[in-house]
């Protein structure tokens, strides 16, 4: 027997059953991602943010803010905000920048006529060509999308991100068509903090992932909340259920410093240790020291005192293998004409990173022998001086198609090593697929 119902009774019984369908249906995100492209010309690795991200913004993991070209609609950051004390907190203003507090830009003092407020002037940095600028911090929007870890789902739009206004001299050294540098620091204004934010679920965690493609020719991946996240081939591979972890520790002394650091005790090749104290990877009473991550970076590069015994070790175990003549920038180079090659790049004595929660970073020939042509191919390691700030920065070469997650709040990275030995790579999320 069908139930009749008043006529406004029925009107709100069909209302509540639409909304409980389409709140059923709405499928709520844990995560966002973004392609990382590589620049065949710098080695340098920019992830896409949005419909106006131009050439992409490239990757920094050591930056307290993110910098780039701003539009005329970006609304400058007063000087007493929030984000602006934040960022002036958080910057670290080399020696040869000028102090922010008396500057001009464009030819404006900081002190607008007509407003009630100073805008926020901020010194930005560019590491790779060591270069910064004062620049004035405004809230930039992006756009980017949303994923069930799969594939893409609907773009989501962070409003009000702060972003440094730089100059065109700051783009210095950086890929053509640039947009700037993101910040994937710990600082509370890099994109990281910000994305989990928006995400706004309190049970996502403010962390990221990222996985540096070895080509140009396709994407890596950038994720950040949380996952699972897949990679190809079909049915797909959780790359987060078989990662290891390894604390990531704080400089003791500067208390500003924003970068990445593990705590490696010895380099092992093949098993064998390399010849140095191990308090030569040791934050000195100065701060210095330490083992930090870069993505700026192009190949690891290690203080003098580490680097002469490391390289000395790789030489003695490959000496069977005919030498080639140096290319710039390395010391040893291999002629691999007869050498072969394997799944995971030159059949050469794996390199171990030996941490101190007893885990192991192996580094295979994909990432420790750089091809430098048909017939050659080089260590992709580099002396850093006797003077080098850090003793050892990792560097992104060597972590091209390795999946790390970093989790700053509970002070940990994971890390999978090469995916080669899982037959994927980092060009293996399905960007080619998606559904809103």
């Amino acid at each position: 027997m069908m139930l009749l119902l008043p006529p406004p009774l029925a009107i709100i019984l069909v209302l509540l059953l639409a909304i409980s369908a389409i709140a059923s249906s709405a499928q709520p995100y844990h995560a966002l991602v973004s392609p990382i492209t590589k620049d065949s010309s710098t080695s340098l690795y920019s992830i896409a943010l949005g419909p106006n991200g131009g050439g992409g913004y490239v990757i920094d993991l050591s930056s307290p803010f993110s910098w780039g070209h701003c539009n005329p609609q970006d609304p400058a950051l007063p000087c007493g905000s929030r984000q602006c004390i934040a960022a002036i907190r958080h910057q670290l203003r080399p020696a040869s920048c000028p102090h922010q507090s008396s500057v001009q830009i464009d030819g404006k003092n900081n002190s607008r006529p007509g407003h009630q407020y100073c805008f926020c002037a901020v010194t930005a940095s560019n590491p790779v060509a060591k270069t910064c600028a004062v620049s004035e911090l405004a809230a930039h929007n992006v756009v980017i999308p949303s994923t069930d870890g799969h594939v893409p789902k609907a773009n989501v739009s962070v409003n009000g991100v702060p972003f440094a206004c730089a100059p065109a001299s700051l783009f210095r050294s950086l890929p053509s068509g640039s947009s700037g540098m993101a910040s994937l620091s710990n600082s509370s204004l890099s994109l990281p903090s910000l994305f989990k934010k928006a995400i706004g679920a309190a049970a996502v965690k403010k962390q990221f992932a990222i996985c540096l493609p070895s080509t140009s020719s396709a994407p890596g991946v950038s994720f950040f909340g949380n996952g699972p996240f897949y990679l190809l081939p079909p049915p797909g591979m959780d790359v987060t259920q078989s990662l290891p972890f390894t604390p990531l520790l704080n400089n003791p002394v500067m208390k500003k410093n924003l970068d990445y650091y593990i705590d490696v005790r010895s380099i092992c090749i093949n098993g064998e240790p390399a010849s140095f104290l191990r308090r030569m990877l040791e934050f000195d009473s100065l701060g210095h020291g330490g083992v930090k991550l870069s993505t700026v970076v192009p190949y690891t590069t290690l203080r003098s005192h580490v680097y002469r015994p490391f390289l000395e070790l790789f030489a003695r175990l490959t000496r069977g293998i005919p030498r080639a003549k140096k290319v710039k920038p390395f010391d040893l180079c291999l002629n691999t004409s007869a050498l072969g090659s394997t799944r995971v790049g030159l059949p050469v004595p794996w390199i171990d990173l030996v941490l101190g929660n007893g885990r192991n970073w192996t580094i295979v020939g994909a990432n420790s022998m750089k091809q430098v042509s048909d017939n050659v191919a080089c260590l992709a390691f580099i002396d850093g001086g006797v003077r080098a700030e850090q003793a050892v920065v990792v560097g992104s070469y060597q972590m091209e198609d390795n999946f790390l997650l970093f989790d700053p709040v509970g002070q940990k990275l994971g890390f999978s090593g090469s995916l080669l030995f899982r037959q994927t790579t980092c060009s293996n999320f399905n960007f080619t697929s998606s559904s809103s």
